[in-house]
Order: structure tokens, then C-alpha cells, then sequence
């Protein structure tokens, strides 16, 4: 496989580990980030560094975004000094960031007209699934912009799918999110249902988690929570983010979804308790933890 030139916006929790993958990769990658400090240590091991999204995608065989919210995502892309503004834009864009379905066809369409192919591409899988490079990706966008940024996800993705056109991608990754918002509130309220009786936590996850009570919260969450470990591998804030993408979607379409509603408004208040920056499995504080 030939080695690509590939600008990178955003190295955070998750960022800069599927920047090393696309690096370890023989790939080359040039950097950007709103705080140049966050991005030293992957400039220490090589990477190039970008004063701009324009600059990240000028001259570069694509560009890749994993940023935090759709007002970030349509600042990166579409403002000014974006990645469409670029001289040289690159003939590939692929967000990775998970955002709304609208943004994404409005990026795609904008990509369009300037002859360059975009792929919405959320992903799943925490900073666990980054690290491993084992990350779920969820991909909207056309088969030929599909097949050109296959070298790019199979980097650091393990399950790899088109879901259909411009949008589909994200609206498959809130998807994800309603799934993981009833599971993060089951983990919390059975974790403060035994620790309320008396029972050892440690020792009832070893009967509950590999039963029909078994999901990826209770494996990779509960036992953080009960080291005391609320270290951000997906920011609350991120989350709830994520939960009104979800529920102003499913408005649109008439549905009601009561579980996500529920979930909303329990990051909600841990957000404005001064748990935005933790880790979502900070959730269990709401229940007294």
C-alpha cells in the first residue's frame, strides 16, 4: 500500500492514538489543533504540524477531522481558513467526528462543488478502541469516497461499514448512542443498587457480567468506577452533546424516545455539577456514588 499524505485535525483522547496507527502505518501526517501544546508530544514523534485546517488539507492526499461539536466541525470544513478554503484542497475529507446528519450532507455537498469526496465517519469504541485500533466505524457518504478512504479506517478500525449516503453515518452512530445511554444508566443504578446493600460491587460484577446482563459499559466502565477512576475516555459533555443530536433527530421524525430523554437529562445535571470533563461512567454520581 502506498504511504499517504493525510492532514489531521484534532488529537484528543482519542485523536492521537489513531494518529499513531495511521503513522505506524507508513502513512504521513500533518497536524492541527487549536492548542499547539496538546500536539507535542505526537510533533515529538514525527508528525508535521499545520497552522490551520486550510494548511492541514492543502497539497495532502486527505484530510481527517475528529473534533469536539458540529460548531467545530463546521468551522474546520466550511469557515473561513477550513479545509474547503484550502488552495490545494484535498481530494478526500473524512469526519470522524460524531455530528449531525444535516452538517454532514451540508459538508458533503459543499466538498462537492469544489470536487472533493467527504465521508461522514463517527466512530465507536473510547479511547480503548482508539489505543487497540480496534474502533467501530460508521460510514456515510458515496461507495468511491467508501473505497478511497479504506486505507485511512482500516488504520485504526476494526468493523468498517457504509451505511448509505452523506448523513447515514451519523445517523447510525446515534444509533450507537441510544443503545450506550440505556446502559450507562442500567451500570449506574444497579453499581448504587449493590453498594445501598451491602454487597461487594467487585464481587457481584463477576456474577451479573457474563450473563444476559453482560454490555461493554459493565465490562470497561464498572471497573473504573469502583477504582475510582473517572479519567475521560469520552467526555460527559461530548455525551450529552451526542443525546440531543439524538432526541432533536428523533423529534423531527415523530418519534419519543423516553430511555434517551431520561439519559439527557441525567448528563445534564452531572455537566452542570462540574462533571462536563470526566468520563462518562462519572454518571454514577448522580446516584449517590
Amino acid at each position: 500500500m502506498d504511504a499517504l499524505r493525510i492532514g489531521w485535525i484534532g488529537t484528543g483522547v482519542m485523536g492521537a492514538s489513531m494518529v499513531r496507527h495511521l503513522r505506524a502505518a507508513g502513512h504521513q501526517v500533518t497536524i492541527h489543533t487549536r492548542t499547539r501544546a496538546r500536539a507535542e508530544p505526537l510533533l515529538a514523534e514525527g508528525a508535521g504540524w499545520a497552522e490551520t485546517p486550510a494548511d492541514a488539507a492543502d497539497g495532502m492526499d486527505a484530510v481527517c477531522s475528529i473534533v469536539g461539536h458540529p460548531e467545530d466541525v463546521e468551522a474546520v470544513h466550511l469557515g473561513t481558513g477550513g479545509t474547503l478554503s484550502a488552495r490545494r484542497p484535498a481530494p478526500l475529507l473524512v469526519d470522524l467526528t460524531t455530528s449531525s446528519p444535516a452538517l454532514a450532507r451540508r459538508v458533503a455537498e459543499a466538498a462537492a462543488a469544489k470536487g472533493v469526496l467527504a465521508l461522514d465517519a463517527p466512530v465507536s469504541g473510547g479511547d480503548v478502541g482508539a489505543r487497540n485500533g480496534t474502533l467501530s466505524v460508521m460510514c456515510g457518504g458515496t461507495p468511491e469516497a467508501f473505497d478511497r478512504a479504506g486505507p485511512i479506517l482500516q488504520a485504526f478500525g476494526k468493523t468498517i461499514v457504509l451505511q448509505g449516503p452523506a448523513g447515514a453515518g451519523q445517523h447510525t452512530k446515534m444509533v450507537n448512542q441510544l443503545l450506550i445511554a440505556g446502559s450507562m444508566l442500567g451500570m449506574a443504578e444497579a453499581l448504587a443498587y449493590a453498594k445501598r446493600a451491602g454487597l461487594d460491587p467487585t464481587r457481584v460484577l463477576e456474577s451479573v457480567g457474563g450473563g444476559a446482563a453482560a454490555s461493554w459499559s459493565l465490562a470497561n466502565l464498572a471497573p473504573r468506577v469502583l477504582k475510582g477512576d473517572f479519567a475521560p475516555g469520552f467526555f460527559c459533555e461530548h455525551f450529552l452533546k451526542d443525546l440531543r443530536i439524538a432526541l432533536d433527530g428523533a423529534r423531527s421524525m415523530g418519534l419519543e424516545l423516553p430511555c434517551a430523554a431520561a439519559a439527557e437529562r441525567t448528563y445534564a445535571s452531572l455537566c452542570e455539577a462540574g462533571f462536563a470533563r470526566s468520563g462518562t461512567q462519572a454518571v454514577v454520581h448522580a446516584y449517590g456514588w
